[in-house]
């Protein structure tokens, strides 16, 4: 008669790192740690809360399922969810309420992010992609500022580099400043049409905007005066954020997402590479509550 396996034993950890485009869902079990992961599709709980609960209930469905154990059992499990779209207490105890978890705690995702790219160190974070948020992390604590959207935030971001680039090609257009090779070269991509440049603001979303930002990072890099500017603006609040995070200069700085590292000589500060990823960090963030409720 062949043997089975037996049922895994806890302590089980989770974490769980949603956004727009995804959802990436890892389980720890047992003091060996066994890993299991799964990925499903969006988890954003401001754009679709019913979507994005069906779709986390539906990651730890299946990661039960791989780790040989029933939902019930993931009852017993200590967990941490960074999930885009959480922008309030209300919205994390809303998402908590429709989980089987014993242990869990829900925020954003700038702590996960943060947790996972310095680990345990002290130190702060500047996360720059299409959007942008500031964090810094000591002894375990996490403070986060800006992320609030393109449409009034995400200061120093891709999507917030092409659009302040597009406002100074308008000036330009209006003779309230000089063109620079940027300036010509956003207008040309517009059929040298103003009227196209206006339409694309009305129409756009803030990866639209985002996709043009490099062009913004290259002619800076080659000295466009335009370019220069925009990219000490983006620096200038980089620089301010980590103030008001109280960032010191002896701590790491990580500079995270696709344009995080293009923003590092303009800042003119050292810079140490991400230890690991929001998923790390959401898991890290539930062996810390692990932890402390035991």
């Amino acid at each position: 008669m062949a043997q089975t396996e037996p049922p895994l034993a806890g302590p089980f950890l989770i974490g769980i790192d949603g956004g727009g485009t995804s959802c990436r869902a890892t389980l720890l079990a047992g003091p060996d740690k066994a890993r299991y992961d799964v990925v499903l599709g969006p988890a954003n709980v401001s754009t679709d809360f019913d979507a994005a609960l069906a779709t986390i209930n539906a990651a730890l469905a299946q990661l039960a399922e791989r780790a040989g154990l029933r939902m019930a059992d993931l009852s017993t499990a200590t967990a941490h969810l960074g999930l885009a779209g959480v922008m309030s207490p209300a919205i994390a105890t809303r998402v908590a309420a429709h989980l089987p978890f014993a242990h869990v705690s829900v925020t954003d995702d700038r702590p996960t992010t943060i947790a996972g790219a310095l680990g345990e160190a002290d130190g702060a974070l500047a996360a720059i992609g299409t959007g942008s948020f500031i964090g810094r992390q000591v002894a375990g604590k996490i403070r986060g500022v800006g992320g609030w959207g393109f449409y009034i935030g995400d200061q120093a971001s891709g999507a917030w580099l092409l659009r302040r680039c597009l406002e100074e090609v308008m000036l330009a257009v209006d003779a309230f400043a000089p063109h620079t090779d940027l300036s010509r070269a956003i207008l040309k991509e517009h059929g040298d049409d103003p009227g196209q440049i206006v339409m694309f603001s009305l129409n756009s979303q803030p990866s639209d905007y985002a996709r043009l930002a490099r062009d913004v990072v290259a002619a800076a890099e080659a000295g466009d005066p335009l370019g220069a500017r925009l990219m000490q603006e983006g620096a200038a609040y980089i620089r301010r954020a980590l103030e008001v995070v109280g960032w010191k200069p002896s701590e790491a700085l990580c500079l995270t997402g696709g344009l995080g590292p293009a923003y590092a000589s303009w800042l003119e500060r050292p810079t140490v590479t991400a230890k690991g990823t929001a998923l790390d960090g959401a898991l890290d963030l539930a062996a810390r509550h692990a932890g402390a409720v035991r």
